[in-house]
């Protein structure tokens, strides 16, 4: 319905005196349950929205949110996520929503740990959007925001131990699955692959990681593969050491002609192949549209990239946080995004933000 209800319209619809109406609206005050059900009963046949811009306006009330995200090198992944929080800060500046961006090293457990504290003794703290990388910080921190019932937001991988109001994400053991798929279906089913892992300070891999890796041995076992998978352990910021333990890993398995890596640095890898192994014809899946990803899928050097719309899950769990307090009602609690296939025939045509 098109028309703006007052408070008087209501009061009249269900029988009841204006203060009622008013009571139950700001949930002040005590009513009788029976006037409450005749009150709800007509918000819900007129659809009745509150002016919550005038409302906000007229408290001059603030809703502070924190995120808690890796720190990152401009045309990163997080990057893509932190414009999509920007953007719904600024979409709700109107309701006075600010928003509290803490980065912490996504190979160092240690800089997450020295965070959790800053967050949850943050008396303007409202609301927090948790990167869960480590596990189990994410959990002491979750746990820590339950006991002061501030809501919070999971991003990058669901962990079912909290009490999250929403989750925003891929499924991380099915995407893992998909790309088991798409690198046996370009192997013989005896064929040895590698998995390329970044090693990390405190927790040796990400909870998205250990999910996706999951999901890629499930989807092998249960068809039949027959070959051998060999992990290898490489730094994240040391391209040179880097260098020098795949110039002698594939000199000991000169077979392996097909691997993974499970996060956004398959470009590194892409590299690599491109300047010290050009006539290799090595068939490599990685994660994440970002530029450096991409031209490696465009030369060849990527064949498959599995992307999960950042800066959509960026806008979406600032804006759970603000429907849950603002506008009280509850998000769904597990949203899951799409999970894109990108190949260099069809990357012109993606959109990484719809």
């Amino acid at each position: 319905m098109s028309r703006n209800y007052r408070i008087k319209d209501i009061a009249e619809m269900a029988g009841v005196s204006t203060g009622t109406v008013d009571r139950i609206l700001h949930n002040r005050g005590k009513v009788s349950e029976e006037a409450r059900k005749k009150v709800e009963k007509v918000l819900e046949e007129i659809n009745y929205q509150p002016n919550l811009i005038a409302r906000s306006l007229a408290l001059k009330k603030e809703y502070h949110f924190y995120t808690l995200i890796p720190s990152f090198n401009q045309g990163e992944y997080w990057e893509t996520f932190c414009l999509g929080v920007k953007k719904a800060e600024q979409e709700l500046l109107s309701y006075n929503v600010f928003v509290h961006n803490l980065f912490f090293d996504q190979y160092d457990k240690s800089s997450f740990d020295e965070l959790v504290d800053q967050v949850a003794q943050a008396e303007d703290c409202q609301g927090v959007v948790i990167a869960t990388l480590f596990m189990d910080s994410a959990l002491h921190l979750a746990h820590l925001l339950d006991e002061q019932a501030v809501p919070y937001v999971l991003v990058d991988a669901y962990i079912d131990q909290t009490k999250c109001i929403s989750y925003y994400g891929t499924h991380s053991h099915d995407s893992g699955y998909i790309a088991g798929r798409l690198l046996l279906g370009q192997i013989e089913e005896d064929d040895d692959i590698v998995i390329f892992r970044f090693i990390r300070k405190g927790d040796l891999y990400s909870t998205q990681v250990q999910k996706r890796e999951k999901g890629f041995r499930d989807y092998l076992l249960e068809n039949h593969y027959k070959g051998k998978i060999h992990p290898i352990a490489i730094h994240a910021d040391d391209q040179e050491n880097n260098t020098i333990l795949l110039d002698q890993f594939f000199e000991t398995h000169p077979q392996i002609n097909a691997g993974i890596i499970f996060n956004s640095r398959a470009h590194l890898l892409g590299n690599y192949f491109s300047e010290r192994q050009p006539e290799k014809q090595f068939k490599l899946i990685g994660y994440d549209v970002i530029d450096e990803n991409v031209y490696y899928l465009n030369s060849g050097h990527i064949t498959h990239l599995i992307a999960q719309r950042p800066e959509v899950q960026g806008v979406n769990c600032i804006k759970a946080l603000f429907r849950y307090l603002v506008l009280e009602k509850l998000p769904p609690p597990i949203n899951y995004m799409p999970i894109d296939i990108l190949v260099k025939e069809n990357i012109q045509y993606y959109n990484n933000y719809i």
